[in-house]
């Protein structure tokens, strides 16, 4: 599997592969990655915020 083709499913922009494993620990980690992955995004957006919007002289 690709890493953008994961990265889309962790963000619900596609569904997900149904022929894939289903595990407990395997949903475990791919909740921990989906919120890492909010975490990292919402990071680069407040950084960009405060780069570009609220500059200081």
């Amino acid at each position: 599997m690709g890493v953008w083709r994961q990265i889309a499913e962790y963000l619900y922009l596609r569904k997900r592969d149904p022929n894939a494993s289903n595990t407990k620990w395997m949903r475990y980690m791919h909740g921990i990655n989906r919120l890492s992955l909010f975490m990292f995004i919402i990071a680069v957006i407040i950084m960009l915020l405060r780069l570009f919007v609220f500059k200081r002289n």
